[in-house]
């Protein structure tokens, strides 16, 4: 395998074993001046088929580019179907965070049942690549049906918070408790819509200046659409609606892609990087077809779906990555494309 020195979305990634990396809707967390990216595991779940998942997978690396398999951190539970970490439970978006009062690592889980009922699995470890615990399985924070969601910790205060979308309803930000297991009973509530696809899912939360940002999608499965950005004093809000991240995508579809979270680098100056999948490599064949589609799906006004069936088949095993810098324009965070990048084009801190 050749090493790599840059980043170049939407390509096949590769770890350094030559596998494709399955870290899907991920994240990644720095310990001990390592970098971990952990997500969905998708490697056997292919169409027509009845595995969603195959646990949470976690790559280490000292340089983003070059990712060593760690193998999974939470692996599937086969024996027992109605487990919520079962294959064919519908597992997504994974997130960590360390408590620094404990030391543990904490780690939600989403989890889709039938009849679009979405709950929460908690788990706990001491390292960040386990073994994990379950603490919590079935969890409805708030009594909510809780679906895509991201993990902060306030790094002046210690405190925590789960950003959540309240299925096809709004968005959410409530406090966690103090280790990070549960919600407290707090929270606020933003961006209220009628009904998807204007409902906004896939919370990413980043700071920068003082300022809260939440970037969000539009809920259309997996066919991405255009992203949103917000900003608030507080990270409780009011939040501002800036508008698309990706003002020169011409076609609306946040370059083909899905923010699953954002990570701000340890030791590079500014540099924000958004994490996406490319859920539906095979969507990029569409080109006007889809733009019409999406022109039509976010028509003001429109009181109901459209039928997508018509574009790519959905295979999340091939999916890509597409990670890209955010940039600023006075306060507003925007993303243009870029072939290749690096991070030395960056300035130190």
């Amino acid at each position: 395998m050749s090493v790599l020195t840059a980043f170049h979305p939407g390509q096949t990634w590769l770890d350094t074993n030559g596998n494709r990396i399955q870290a899907h809707g991920g994240s990644i967390i720095t310990v001990d001046g390592v970098y971990y990216w952990y997500g969905e595991n998708k490697e056997y779940t292919l169409p027509g088929g009845d595995i969603w998942h195959w646990g949470v997978r976690c790559y280490s690396s000292t340089d983003l580019y070059n990712w060593e398999d760690r193998g999974l951190i939470v692996p599937p539970v086969e024996d027992d179907p109605d487990h919520p970490l079962h294959p064919a439970q519908a597992v997504d978006r994974p997130h960590i965070i360390q408590n620094q009062q404990t030391g543990q690592f904490v780690c939600w889980i989403k989890v889709m049942s039938k009849g679009s009922v979405q709950r929460s699995t908690v788990l706990v470890a001491d390292h960040i690549l386990g073994p994990y615990k379950i603490v919590q399985t079935w969890l409805r924070p708030l009594s909510m049906s809780a679906g895509d969601f991201d993990l902060v910790v306030d790094p002046h205060d210690g405190k925590g918070y789960y950003i959540f979308e309240r299925v096809h309803s709004e968005m959410i930000v409530a406090d966690l408790t103090d280790d990070y297991t549960d919600v407290t009973g707090y929270y606020s509530t933003h961006f209220p819509q009628p009904q998807p696809p204007f409902v906004r899912e896939a919370p990413a939360y980043f700071r920068h200046n003082r300022q809260h940002y939440l970037l969000t999608s539009g809920t259309t499965g997996y066919y991405p659409n255009p992203s949103e950005s917000a900003v608030a004093k507080s990270i409780h809000g009011p939040y501002a609606v800036l508008g698309d991240l990706h003002p020169t995508d011409a076609s609306r579809t946040s370059f083909h892609t899905q923010i699953s979270s954002v990570f701000e680098h340890p030791t590079k100056k500014n540099l924000y990087i958004a994490l996406g999948d490319r859920w539906l490599p095979t969507y990029l064949e569409y080109g006007a077809k889809a733009h019409k589609a999406f022109e039509e799906h976010f028509a003001p006004g429109r009181d109901g779906d459209i039928r997508m069936e018509e574009f790519a088949e959905v295979n999340t095993s091939l999916a890509d990555y597409v990670w890209l810098p955010l940039t600023f324009e006075g306060e507003r965070p925007v993303i243009h494309w870029r072939d290749e990048w690096s991070i030395d084009e960056f300035e130190d801190r």
